[in-house]
């Protein structure tokens, strides 16, 4: 880069109008270019001054003999890119675009070539031919599947010498063709195909082929402005169009319509040429229009919506499991030994076991079933074999099954004829057994391959026909899929860990939770003559009562395997963060000791790796420097002493980090001087460390030198050099104060010439090792003394001079006449020129410097400092964000890393950012207003961060932006940078961009310290240091510091050098915002805050969709500083509008081409980054060079840091299981287990890699509603490698509020309830090995499925006991002493499991990151702050819309606004977020619990049971409560009386046809029930069963009233059915009189209610007299109504097609309002009475200190509510 020092300033360049011509009266402009102007540019440009670029230019202008295309006039100035434009078609803007992508990537890939080329102005072939085996690998790989030739016509032998122009056309075709897919861009392989036949017809033009039918040159089969777009991609797009809007909005099933998947995977099939021809042929079934009556349904998977798909997809893991739970049931129920292998010695005990075969076989079947039920609809004429094989799969499946019968039959009749285990008998278990071999030989030979995993890779890899004939029965042929076993390192470690997991697990669940239910069982089966309570209609069995015993003990078994790999892998995942060093500096005081080696550690990682060859050599002199660095092992920091330039580099990057967090306000000013490193100018000998690392040294070193009185010199400086900054602060403090006391003291003056002898005299001494014997050390503190006084009188703005002489006088007095070993007489120190004979000293021989020097202040304020620095500058930063940055940057540079190349070798890369209406940046008028408690948004900063908002405001008075500090909000509001300091600290894209431009930022410093010669770096430093002293002043304060007046003291402000372009072409921000130009065409705000944004950050470009008519283009703009406005760059026409499926994978993908370099990194909305971190990029990209097993890894996962978690309690549980899970478990993920997915933030991915694959996400509506995860499954199926790497962070916010964190969590459950449907999730389940595929499950879906069983598990336990008390059996078994203690045991178990299962991760994470005692105290600090109600009901959450998903389908994406959670969130909100999920179930639990108390076991006082209802009723209360517990305000007693008025009008309020949910309690109830729009018949029949329960709480109540009679007849249950029917009725007559009467005729509707109430109350006095009800018994059979009443709703929702057009259906949605009525009074009770207690009681009830503390948002609003009463 030293090429391009100091180039000549370069020119303004051009604007235009439109893309392709300048604008009129612009004509002596350039166009404007987006980074390198091609090929537009001057030849004197900067950028085409670097040889790299004109290479890459100069290569595709060299255009050499082509032929030219005969309608279009060639110009001289054409290229490659203008040629293919003129043959095919391309947009003109489209080829722009790609020349410049083009370029710049050729140029950064000459660049990074380790031996530069002989001829540097040429493009190196080696170059070219990489770049294009890469970018044309799919393409590649796809012809060799489908067996047809590559039309990549370029030889791949090593002795061939490639064309490059025959590469760059290859490379610029596809990159062209790719550029201009829009939406098509999702599907790869339909790319390839595009792609395949262009290249042909290419080919073809440059043989000079002769088209038969006319004699002449071929020509392309399309050519004119917009071929290309007209011709090939909108036949293609309208298909898909057309399928979406068959999709009725994603609420027709998924299989009665194509998506991107299923029209991409047409192309992994040779009809595809038949069919579809090239020209498109426009007729062709694939495509769909309404001529095309018959279409290409289904091609690759069908996405049939069953419950059934979990077992589908993962049907390896439950045969495991079912089959476990069957040997281990047989071998419970027979073993009366202590250990299972005593009693399979037993001959029969064994040949039971057997029955697994027969189990498995059945499994199977039931697999084959299964795939022919929901994948038929992929046969057709063209795939007749598939639906041969499905249907050979169930027959054989079947045979499998009856053989296995007929041969297990045959071994017990033998057996039980011959009553031994005869011969024969014993023969026909042989028999059993061979078939039972040739049932396992497959899974035999799988477990082989596992073991040899390359020679599977292999054999799937390879397109042999043999080798597909051989695996056709197994697995059906895709393109993806293929080849993902691990190398055979990693396979060992995944392989162990899974294997401890399940043995774990299996021995478990054998003991603790199958052996234990055994005896119980057969004391229930074994019960006689039962005295049932009920109408019983099994008979005497009790096989059904024994089922439901057991069903929550299977749940169990089923659940407990995430448990125990939860356990695992929190456990390893501190194993592997420890081997990687993470959590070694945890806090500031770490820091400080690790400085000393901290600077080798940055120059050791951060710079450049060929300014280290020196000193590296090897990987293993690598490997010894890092560990020196590491364990402070030798003096690295040494080396900086003589080597000045290394120690300038490190203090300019270290002094920028510092620069940047006062500009963040999360320093202060004397902050900033303590922190900063900066050169002495009074001392030279020593490194100038920063103060903070200097408290107390040289205070020690006094104390050490008066106890060391009579030591020598030699025994004092040892130990004063054992502390390296000790060391330091003595040398530079001595050399300090001799340097203060010459300055100040005039130099003609005799009081001069005495200083000057004393010091000489002391450095004699010192020289000789004489300075003990000579001085007497006791007198050091006083000396200090007069030292720190008169440091402190120079500090002063005002300057006493009599007491600064006075000082000096004092401090003579000492040095000359105490501080000497021996008195001196006057006449010797007259001689040694010590002393003079004239009067007081000092009086005018006190010269001061000038005020304006500010170099002289500088210095005194440092030494001051140095003096008198103690313990205190501990809290040094103060700032908790700062100390956490200092010391996780400090720890990564520990951490094994990649070195970082130089920039101009480095990889280059984008962020990328979807946006859509998201906030900007706050406005004055939001910064202002008050919400209803009277808070806004300014005061709730300035209370959350008040250290930063002090910080501001001295930034703000030191800039004379602000008079005072106590300047009213109104003023301040009305300046920017405190709207910027709003929205730095909130969910903003201002937040984002300046994150993401510290890159850019980065880059620049790290490139002029690459390449900058010593000369250059200390002029750099001259400068800063002069911008330093020029702005300050002699004032005591910082407020003034010229570092602070002017961005320029920073480097990357400092050095407007080339180093600018470099980075440029390295580093791009895009930011996708989709409606950018509706938005200028409203005169938004945003989008004059988004220019301002472009303003700003020079990198930043935006890229939008632009609506013309009915034309609609991707246009990427940016801000022109030299034009001083906004410009378009490129304006790239789409076939139609772009959002086709889901909102953000769409606009990603649009905006996608307009990206560069290699890697792309995703960053979402909620996103931040550090300066920092920034530095680090280059070393992680790096990665993309290392082999991580097998394979190089494509995407680079990075870990997060969440930046909300203190903004309040609920955004700390989500900071904590973040860390717990998420930190944790990526690096689990990533290493062993090697199934890291993509989770959509902050990974790095390979951009080239990606770009020929199907783009960063997926895009299909409703299915990839979690688009992000989906490029994760696409990665591993396509054969990438995801890692994770811990040494770098991002920043990303959570939303902080109850109703926001539920949404969130609400879409992500149902998106992986969408994910169990996919064709990714179903094809990885088959296609990975077993442990990975259990890593696969146990991570993704498999989480968010036992989290719902653990809830079914609950009710299944409450309703199987309600069951056994009802009927009488329960009391039997305890009568029989049958105490069934066995399954609360169990279920406590499990609730201590469950508690490991969610505390052990988030306390392993915290401790390595923390320490021990700081997590155990972090963890109860949160349980005081109840967040284990919050967890709680963060499960009913995830279980509810998981299950409804996979049940009903409906998922949607709820959008949460990323605001702050200031209001107080109305009763009626939480009800319409929470009643279905959370509130109903809770109610039914209330019922269930509160009916099996009084009726509950004999053992319901023993503790196990005792503490079971303890955890069911704290599972009710979390449900009920966390909404209010959680919600600002929410027990003020004037809120409560407010919503409660709120939530009746709500519920009456019927509104019309635009009133939305949350004004109509109708428009609600309706939106409810669109799951059941997309539910299919199975959904519903599921539905219906599930409902009956509540049938059966009615059935079950109704025996237990003392009816006279004691009757068990079924009569009594239709008596009771009966009579809820008449109350029914009596509902539905007051529902028509009010309907009737209530408004016109009020008196009919008294009357009416009149005689409803004393008809009620005659039916009651009969009840009481007739059958001798009690009260109590008529209120429980009302209450055992209720459940009957919500199960006829429930079912009449499902029902709700027949019954809508019918007059029951106004009654049904009447009875539905009464319910809601009625659950909203149970809810609203509890919160009532907490809100009517007085204020010291609700607190000591609900809140203690911790809790207080944590709940940030009740706090601001109390207090603001406060000071406005006051």
């Amino acid at each position: 880069m030293s090429r391009l020092r100091n180039p000549s300033t370069p020119g303004n360049p051009r604007g235009r109008s439109q893309p392709s011509q300048p604008p009129p009266g612009d004509d002596d402009q350039e166009p404007p270019h987006n980074i390198i102007p091609v090929p537009t540019g001057r030849a004197d440009h900067p950028y085409l001054r670097i040889p790299e670029v004109r290479a890459a230019c100069a290569a595709l202008r060299s255009v050499g003999h082509l032929r030219w295309p005969p309608p279009s006039p060639w110009c001289p100035d054409y290229d490659l890119l203008d040629w293919f434009r003129l043959f095919f078609g391309f947009q003109e803007d489209n080829v722009r675009n790609q020349r410049e992508h083009l370029v710049l990537h050729l140029a950064n890939l000459q660049m990074r070539l380790t031996s530069k080329p002989d001829d540097i102005e040429a493009l190196d072939v080696d170059v070219l031919c990489h770049f294009r085996k890469k970018l044309l690998r799919n393409y590649t790989l796809w012809c060799s599947y489908l067996g047809r030739k590559s039309n990549v016509w370029i030889s791949e032998h090593r002795e061939t010498v490639s064309d490059p122009q025959r590469e760059l056309l290859y490379v610029s075709l596809y990159l062209l063709v790719w550029g201009e897919s829009a939406n098509l861009r999702f599907m790869p392989e339909c790319i390839c195909y595009i792609f395949h036949n262009m290249a042909m017809e290419m080919n073809k033009i440059l043989e000079d082929y002769i088209d038969p039918n006319t004699g002449q040159p071929v020509l392309s089969s399309f050519s004119g402005e917009k071929a290309f777009l007209k011709q090939v991609v909108e036949p293609i797009y309208k298909t898909i169009q057309t399928e979406v809007n068959g999709s009725k909005n994603g609420t027709a099933p998924h299989n009665a319509w194509r998506n991107y998947d299923d029209i991409n995977e047409y192309f992994w099939s040779g009809r595809c040429f038949k069919k579809l021809g090239w020209p498109i042929d426009g007729k062709s079934t694939f495509l769909a229009s309404d001529e095309n009556r018959y279409r290409i349904g289904k091609t690759g998977f069908v996405e049939k919506r069953t419950f059934w798909n979990l077992f589908r997809s993962f049907d390896r893991l439950w045969v495991m499991l079912v089959l476990f739970l069957q040997a281990a049931i047989i071998v419970a129920w027979h073993n009366d030994k202590e250990y299972p292998w005593q009693a399979l010695k037993s001959r029969d005990l064994q040949v039971k076991v057997l029955t697994i075969f027969m189990t498995w076989s059945g499994m199977r079947f039931l697999q084959s079933l299964l795939d022919a039920g929901t994948q038929y609809l992929l046969v057709s004429r063209e795939t007749m074999l598939l639906g041969v094989r499905m249907v050979m799969k169930i027959v054989v499946a079947g045979l499998w099954a009856i053989a296995f019968g007929v041969f297990y039959g045959r071994i017990w009749s033998q057996r039980n004829a011959d009553e031994r285990w005869s011969h024969e008998a014993n023969r026909r278990l042989v028999h059993f057994l061979e078939l039972a071999f040739v049932f396992v030989l497959p899974e035999l030979l799988r477990l082989a391959l596992i073991i040899i995993p390359w020679l599977q890779n292999f054999l799937e890899e390879t397109n042999w026909r043999i080798i597909h004939l051989f695996t056709w029965w197994f697995q059906s042929r895709i393109f993806v899929g293929r080849g993902l076993r691990e190398g055979l390192v990693d396979s060992v470690k995944y392989s162990l860990f899974w294997i401890i997991v399940l043995a774990t697990k299996f021995l478990f669940s054998y003991h603790l939770q199958i052996k234990p239910m055994i005896q119980p069982t057969k004391q229930l089966l074994k019960l006689q003559d039962v005295k049932y309570e009920w109408h019983q209609f099994f008979g005497d069995s009790n096989r059904f009562a024994v089922g439901l015993l057991w069903l929550p003990v299977v749940l169990i078994y089923l659940v407990d395997l995430q448990i125990w790999y939860s356990i695992y892998s929190s456990l390893v995942g501190a194993a592997v963060g420890l081997l990687d060093h993470l959590g070694e500096i945890r806090n500031l005081e770490q820091v400080r000791l690790r400085f000393q080696f901290f600077a080798s550690a940055v120059q050791f990682n951060l710079m450049p790796e060929g300014q280290l060859l020196q000193t590296i050599g090897n990987k293993l002199n690598d490997w010894l420097h890092r560990l020196k660095l590491r364990y402070g092992l030798g003096k690295p920091y040494q080396k900086f002493e003589p080597n000045k330039i290394e120690a300038l580099r490190f203090a300019l990057l270290w002094n920028e980090i510092i620069t940047i967090f006062r500009e963040e306000d999360i320093v202060s000013d004397h902050e900033v001087e303590l922190l900063v490193l900066r050169r002495s100018a009074w001392s030279d000998r020593v490194i100038s460390w920063p103060c903070f690392l200097l408290f107390n040294e040289l205070l020690l070193a006094l104390r050490q030198a008066k106890e060391l009185v009579d030591a020598t010199d030699r025994t004092l400086w040892y130990k004063i050099c054992k502390n390296e900054y000790r060391r330091c602060a003595v040398i530079e403090a001595y050399d300090s104060v001799k340097h203060l006391l010459l300055e100040i003291v005039k130099v003609d003056s005799k009081e001069h010439s005495v200083i000057t002898s004393l010091f000489e005299k002391i450095d004699c001494s010192i020289k000789d090792g004489k300075f003990t014997k000579h001085f007497e050390l006791s007198m050091l503190p006083k000396i200090h003394k007069y030292i720190s006084k008169l440091a402190e009188l120079l500090k002063e703005s005002e300057k006493d001079l009599d007491k600064i002489v006075h000082t000096l006088q004092a401090l003579y007095n000492i040095a000359i006449k105490k501080i000497f070993i021996g008195r001196q007489k006057d006449e010797q120190l007259e001689e040694d020129h010590l002393a003079c004979r004239r009067g007081l000293l000092f009086v005018d021989a006190v010269a001061l410097p000038d005020p304006s020097n500010n170099k002289f202040h500088r210095q005194v304020r440092r030494l001051h400092a140095i003096l008198t620095l103690r313990d205190s500058t501990h809290n040094v930063p103060s700032n908790v964000e700062a100390r956490r940055r200092i010391s996780f940057f400090s720890n990564s540079l520990f951490m094994n890393m990649p070195h970082a190349p130089q920039v101009e070798k480095m990889f280059g890369f984008s962020v990328l950012t979807p946006y859509y209406n998201e906030e900007v940046l706050y406005s004055e008028e939001q910064l202002l207003k008050n919400n209803e408690d009277g808070v806004c948004i300014l005061f709730y900063l300035k209370t959350l961060y008040p250290d930063e908002w002090k910080y501001f405001i001295e930034r703000m008075l030191r800039e004379g932006k602000v008079d005072k500090a106590d300047e009213v909000d109104e003023t301040m509001a009305k300046l920017r940078d405190l709207r910027l300091w709003a929205s730095y600290r909130g969910l903003t894209l201002a937040r984002t961009v300046r994150g993401m431009m510290y890159y850019y930022r980065a880059l620049k410093v790290m490139a002029f310290l690459d390449s900058a010669s010593e000369v250059e770096i200390q002029e750099l430093v001259k400068r800063l240091d002069s911008a330093w002293q020029d702005g300050g002043t002699n004032s005591s304060s910082l407020e003034e510091l010229p570092s602070f007046q002017s961005s320029n003291t920073s480097v990357s402000s400092a050095n407007p050098l080339p180093e600018d372009y470099i980075s440029a072409m390295k580093c791009t921000f895009v930011v996708a915002c989709r409606i950018y130009g509706s938005q200028k065409a409203e005169k938004n705000t945003r989008a004059e805050e988004i220019l301002n944004l472009m303003k700003d950050n020079e990198a930043l470009r935006v890229a939008y969709v632009d609506e013309v008519s009915t034309e609609y283009y991707s246009v990427l703009v940016k801000y022109d500083r030299q034009r001083q406005k906004e410009v378009e760059l490129y304006r790239v026409q789409l076939p139609g509008p772009l959002k086709l499926g889901e909102e953000k994978p769409e606009n990603q993908n649009h905006a996608l081409i307009f990206t560069r370099g290699d890697a792309v990194q995703t960053i979402d909305m909620n996103q931040d980054n550090y300066f920092e971190e920034a530095l680090k990029m280059r070393n992680l990209l790096e990665e993309f060079k290392t082999y991580y097993g097998i394979r190089k890894p494509t995407i680079l996962g990075v870990r997060e840091h969440i930046f909300t978690g203190s903004v309040s309690s609920l955004a700390w549980f989500m900071s904590a299981q973040e860390m717990g899970s998420v930190t944790l478990g990526q690096r689990v993920l990533a290493n062993p287990l090697k199934v890291r997915m993509h989770y959509g933030r902050s990974d790095v991915l390979d951009r080239f890699w990606f770009l020929s694959r199907g783009g960063i996400s997926k895009a299909s509506g409703v299915i990839n509603i979690s688009e992000d995860i989906f490029a994760g499954f696409n990665c591993t199926l396509r054969g990438g490698k995801v890692t994770h790497h811990e040494y770098i962070q991002v920043g990303r916010g959570r939303d902080v509020g109850m109703n926001q964190i539920s949404t969130v969590e609400a879409k992500v459950a149902a998106g992986n309830g969408e994910q169990v449907l996919s064709r990714d999730v179903y094809r990885l389940g088959h296609r990975l090995d077993f442990f990975r595929m259990l890593s696969f499950f146990y991570t993704t879906v498999g989480y968010f499925f036992n989290t719902t069983m653990v809830i079914m598990t609950v009710y299944a336990f409450l309703w199987g006991r309600l069951y056994l008390c009802s009927n009488g059996l329960e009391g039997a078994a305890a009568s029989n002493s049958n105490r069934n203690t066995g399954l609360v045991t169990i279920l406590n178990l499990f609730i201590i499991q469950l508690c490991l299962f969610t505390a052990l991760p988030m306390i392993v994470e915290s401790t390595l990151q923390h320490g021990f005692l700081q997590a155990i105290w972090d963890f109860m600090t949160m349980q005081l702050q109840l967040s284990s109600v919050f967890c709680t009901f963060s499960m009913g959450t995830r279980a509810h819309y998981f299950g409804r998903t996979v049940l009903h389908g409906g998922a949607k994406y709820h959008p949460t606004g990323h605001g702050f959670a200031v209001d107080h969130k109305s009763f009626a909100e939480n009800y319409r977020l929470y009643a279905r999920s959370h509130f109903v179930k809770a109610i039914e639990l209330v019922l269930l619990l509160t009916v099996h108390a009084p009726h509950g076991p004999a053992e319901k006082n023993t503790f196990a049971f005792e503490a079971l209802t303890i955890s069911s009723w704290f599972l009710v209360v979390s449900w009920i409560m966390a909404p209010f517990l959680f919600n600002p305000l929410g027990f003020d007693w004037l809120k409560t009386v407010h919503d409660f008025d709120d939530f009746m009008n709500w519920i009456w309020f019927r509104g019309g046809v635009f009133a939305k949910a949350e004004e109509s309690w109708e428009v609600w109830w309706y939106e409810e029930q669109d799951h059941l729009r997309t539910t299919g018949l199975w959904g519903k029949l599921v539905e219906v069963i599930l409902d009956l329960r509540f049938f059966f709480f009615q059935y079950g109540v109704v025996y237990q009233l003392g009816n006279p009679a004691g009757s068990r007849s079924i009569a009594v249950y239709l008596l009771s059915l009966i009579c809820f029917l008449v109350i029914l009725g009596v509902h539905v007559l007051l529902s028509y009189a009010w309907d009737k009467y209530a408004a016109r005729e009020h008196l009919y509707y008294r009357l009416v209610q009149f005689l409803v109430i004393v008809l009620g109350a005659l039916a009651l006095v009969a009840l009481m007299n007739c059958w001798q009800l009690k009260l109590m018994e008529i209120i429980t059979s009302f209450l055992a109504f209720i459940p009957t009443g919500w199960g006829l709703i429930l079912m009449a929702q499902v029902l709700r097609p027949l019954l809508k057009p019918t007059w029951i259906w106004g009654r049904v949605v009447s009875l539905a309002r009464l319910y809601d009525i009625l659950f909203g009074m149970i809810i609203m009770a509890p919160l009532a009475m907490l809100s009517w207690m007085p204020g010291s009681m609700k607190t000591q009830i609900l809140f203690n200190q911790a809790f207080s503390r944590g709940l940030w948002i009740s706090r601001i609003v109390s207090t603001k509510r406060l000071k406005v009463h006051l």
